[in-house]
């Protein structure tokens, strides 16, 4: 089995379900308020563990009442937490979500998340040399990425880049990734001065894989873009987690040995099934599901 890595954040959640979002100066009541374990190198790595991955996080909680829940979380939910440091003085990642009229609003704050910085990368980077695959996102500095798609590169290690929340990173590091995984607004903002996204993906063949929400995903192979669509008969309950699912799947089925359009296919599914639940984890499914749910699309 090929041994993934996430390096990226850990979050808790904050979730308040509503008819709809305030307004700027309003007030509203909400239905529901929950606490739920999230940040997207948790989900992702948590997506991989569900659908039967080996994998291992890489990442730092602050020393609040939030840490050792979301250590054990990860635990609990088979992900590899022996490199997953405790930061003093220093709160664990936070996101506020806001789930009202069928999608999400979120402000993250880091916190802990800061400190996956280069020395951490140092003092893990015997563990991450042991790595096949790479997943990374943007809510830990960006020095970090960048740092880790160049050690990765020069040991042969391939690299999945989650451009989200969307930042600006060198064109080198894109380069040299083997995957790049960004949604349809992130794509149009990476690459400026180009807003067609079949002109997008064909900037980067087999290397750009963008998300295009209720459209399904999209790559370019080299000679004709190719739309993998969304399942069929989905009963939308929370979008949180749906593009950590997507992400976290299809590096998981890459690892299996699938090409990219099954991977999509199958990843696609998954993130499908995931908002049928709630929370950002909560919803992600088993690989028994997934394969339950191919056979029978």
């Amino acid at each position: 089995m090929n041994r993934i890595s996430v390096i990226g954040s850990i979050n808790v959640d904050l979730v308040v379900e509503a008819q709809k979002r305030p307004i700027k100066g309003e007030t509203i009541f909400g239905e529901a308020f929950s606490i739920v374990p999230g940040g997207k190198g948790a989900n992702q790595a948590v997506a991989i563990a569900r659908l039967g991955g080996e994998v291992k996080m890489f990442g730092c909680v602050g020393d609040d009442v939030y840490a050792d829940a979301m250590i054990r979380n990860l635990k609990d939910n088979g992900v590899n937490i022996d490199n997953v440091k405790k930061i003093d003085d220093v709160s664990t990642g936070v996101a506020v979500i806001t789930v009202a009229e069928n999608d999400n609003s979120i402000i993250v704050v880091k916190g802990a998340n800061d400190c996956v910085d280069i020395e951490y990368v140092e003092s893990v980077k015997d563990e991450i040399l042991k790595s096949d695959f790479v997943l990374m996102q943007y809510e830990i500095p960006l020095k970090t990425v960048e740092y880790i798609v160049d050690l990765c590169h020069e040991n042969g290690i391939r690299v999945i880049i989650n451009p989200a929340p969307i930042a600006e990173i060198s064109a080198e590091s894109i380069e040299k990734a083997d995957y790049v995984t960004p949604n349809e607004h992130e794509a149009v903002l990476m690459f400026e001065g180009m807003e067609d996204i079949e002109d997008i993906l064909k900037k980067y063949p087999e290397k750009l894989i963008v998300t295009l929400g209720e459209k399904g995903a999209s790559y370019f192979n080299g000679s004709e873009v190719i739309n993998v669509p969304i399942i069929e008969g989905v009963n939308v309950v929370d979008t949180t987690g749906a593009g950590d699912t997507f992400s976290g799947a299809l590096v998981k089925f890459l690892a299996d040995g699938m090409d990219i359009e099954k991977a999509m296919e199958f990843a696609q599914c998954a993130s499908g099934m995931s908002v049928e639940r709630f929370g950002a984890q909560g919803g992600m499914p088993t690989l028994e599901e997934v394969e339950g749910r191919m056979k029978n699309k």
